[in-house]
């Protein structure tokens, strides 16, 4: 693969990681993402554009912004950098060709949609109900993926959190699985088909369980903690992309 190629993919999953953090901080507060321009949220100055530029602004300002010297948040570049990650991670999977295209819009909403949760413990309707329909249209793009597989993968993804949901709420008379969630694996599904659902479902069970022992022991919370789940979903969903097929057709072959 051209080495060219791959710094302009992973130069242009940096400069998608920057916005993607303009439409964490706006989209909760239901601010437009492209009018006004970015500010620092402390001093409400406009950040020039040379103070903008993913990665190099961060530590050539210290981490800090350029008029009132308030601390910016380390997660700012980690989002460049993560989103520059899966840009150049996607490039060398599936070369430059509409798979990389989808796939990368897939996983720059999952991005958006996680921080979102650990942040509010919301998941916008207004993403992953378009997010359906755009990923299931998007979807006739994957040549590994029928249509079918898209539609059952909507299904079945949102049907069984929503099983969950009314057997969790029947047997406590509590919350359980938020909607949000729900509408988030239907999403999913439509673009990993119904084998990616239950994949995505096992994975993100194993993380969550795992990553939610690890949170009550450091924070010495009871078994009540509420973590949320579209992170782990996400995991899933991404794991699925990179290494789902291989290590599914590996397990079927052991057994």
């Amino acid at each position: 693969m051209s080495y060219m190629l791959m710094g302009m993919s992973a130069i242009f999953g940096l400069c998608m990681g920057s916005f993607l953090n303009v439409c964490i901080y706006r989209i909760p507060a239901q601010k437009s993402i492209v009018f006004p321009g970015s500010a620092c949220p402390n001093c409400g100055s406009a950040i020039r554009f040379y103070d903008n530029i993913p990665l190099l602004s961060y530590f050539s300002l210290g981490g800090k912004c350029r008029q009132c010297q308030t601390p910016i948040s380390f997660r700012y570049p980690l989002i460049e950098l993560l989103t520059g990650a899966f840009s150049l991670g996607l490039y060398l999977k599936f070369g430059l060709s509409i798979e990389t295209l989808v796939y990368f819009l897939f996983i720059c909403v999952l991005i958006v949609i996680t921080f979102i949760d650990i942040d509010h413990r919301i998941i916008p309707d207004r993403m992953t109900l378009p997010g359906i329909l755009v990923f299931f249209i998007a979807a006739f793009a994957i040549p590994s993926l029928s249509w079918i597989d898209s539609l059952l993968g909507v299904v079945i993804g949102g049907g069984s959190l929503f099983i969950v949901a009314v057997v969790y709420h029947l047997l406590t008379h509590k919350e359980g699985m938020g909607g949000g969630d729900i509408k988030l694996l239907a999403m999913i599904g439509a673009l990993v088909g119904w084998k990616g659902v239950f994949f995505t479902i096992f994975v993100s069970s194993a993380v969550g369980t795992l990553a939610g022992l690890i949170i009550m022991i450091i924070t010495r919370q009871n078994l009540k903690l509420a973590v949320p789940f579209g992170p782990f979903l996400s995991i899933g969903a991404a794991t699925y992309i990179f290494f789902g097929p291989q290590l599914l057709s590996l397990y079927f072959q052991l057994t």
